[in-house]
């Protein structure tokens, strides 16, 4: 299974501190966001991993981790995204990179407490289709929305006004080589871009969809106030957290 961290964008409702810097350099306690999403696929046995970037900071991640070295990695693969055509778009840059091989897709500014281990493993063993990490939170409106029933998620809807679950689909993704056709399929949402959401949904149509909900504590760290509660857990409670039975054996492949 190889790994795609998505660090683009403009990081807009992080200004003016986005001025001058990419949103996932930006310190989290004691380390660059960036780390966070990149030690999660680490941990899960990932060791074949592509970082999307953008804008007018993207040499200052190859000074920044290289080719891996602090993760334990020997090479890191980089690619380029022009504009801001949406977490679909960015992913679709990384078709050359995982060609036919199962992918987990991890957004820049996504920290968990825990780990992946147990859904890297269970995914390795679904035949097709996609697994989405869910989490409970109080305010699911923010994120795109799961509706479930006897245990299927029965449609994802993005930012509602009124949801239909408690839960949140976190920023971390796992697919199988048909996601590349399912994005040529799509069209530009009223904002402009290629949701992610909608991919999602194709793969629930076809039944091919399945979730897990992950454990500890998650947050993202595109505001303000999710910044600072991202930086207060990583120093009060830590991140990353691997058990001893979690920990991988070999590299998932």
């Amino acid at each position: 299974m190889k790994g795609i961290v998505l660090a683009g964008g403009t990081g807009s409702r992080l200004h003016p501190l986005t001025r001058v810097t990419n949103k996932h350099l930006l310190p989290v306690h004691n380390q660059p966001m960036i780390y966070y999403p990149i030690q999660t696929l680490v941990n899960a046995g990932i060791r074949d991993i592509l970082l999307v970037t953008g804008g007018q900071d993207a040499g200052d991640f190859l000074r920044l981790l290289s080719n891996g070295k602090d993760f334990g990695l020997q090479h890191i693969n980089y690619t380029y995204q022009e504009g801001e055509g949406g977490i679909a778009d960015a992913l679709r840059l990384a078709q050359h990179f995982v060609d036919s091989e199962k992918v987990c897709v991890i957004l820049g500014d996504n920290i968990i407490e825990g780990n992946i281990c147990e859904a890297v493993q269970r995914f390795q063993q679904q035949q097709r289709g996609a697994h989405l990490l869910l989490k409970e939170v109080d305010d699911p409106e923010r994120f795109g929305c799961p509706e479930i029933a006897d245990g299927r998620i029965l449609r994802i809807e993005e930012k509602p006004k009124q949801p239909k679950s408690r839960y949140a689909v976190t920023g971390i993704y796992f697919y199988d080589a048909t996601i590349f056709e399912k994005i040529s399929r799509l069209r530009p949402s009223w904002r402009g871009e290629l949701e992610i959401t909608d991919v999602n949904n194709m793969y629930i149509e076809e039944g091919t969809m399945t979730f897990s909900v992950l454990e500890g504590w998650w947050t993202d760290a595109g505001t303000f106030a999710s910044l600072r509660r991202a930086t207060n857990l990583v120093a009060e409670s830590g991140a990353n957290k691997l058990s001893s039975t979690a920990a991988p054996t070999r590299e998932a492949d």
